[in-house]
């Protein structure tokens, strides 16, 4: 029987939207107001679902202990108050979506929680919107 433990957190991050070979008025077409060249920020929100057969012994999934300091090692400290295009070499070549942002965070998580459980990330960048990434 499968079941899904859920764990949420938090960061807050500054980014901007553009593709470098384009010019300042194309990115403003495409990315409107998130290519301002000064960035902007976002109090971004993450749920993190794993999903496995319940241990028989210690009736867990996964130990939420463990998953918590996953998250903060590996995810908070990494992105916290960070200006994502900047200070994080992945995002100097991609840009920085929320979706790009939920596929580097499930990568990262993807290397740290058991092959056998199911992983699924999702990000909101405002409470009205969010991405999901299970790695399909």
């Amino acid at each position: 029987m499968k079941v899904t433990v859920s764990r949420k957190a938090h960061f807050n991050a500054a980014h901007r939207l553009f593709v470098k070979n384009w010019s300042d008025k194309k990115n403003m077409e495409i990315f409107g107001i998130c290519s301002n060249t000064n960035y902007h920020g976002h109090n971004y929100e993450i749920i993190v679902d794993i999903t496995g057969d319940v241990d028989p012994l210690t009736g867990m999934v996964i130990d939420l202990k463990d998953l918590k300091d996953i998250i903060k090692n590996k995810i908070e400290n990494i992105l916290d108050h960070k200006n994502l295009n900047l200070d994080i070499d992945y995002f100097k070549k991609v840009v920085p979506t929320a979706e790009n942002i939920c596929i580097f965070i499930w990568n990262i998580l993807r290397k740290e929680i058991e092959m056998a459980k199911g992983l699924e990330v999702t990000l909101f960048e405002t409470p009205r919107n969010f991405v999901k990434y299970n790695g399909n």
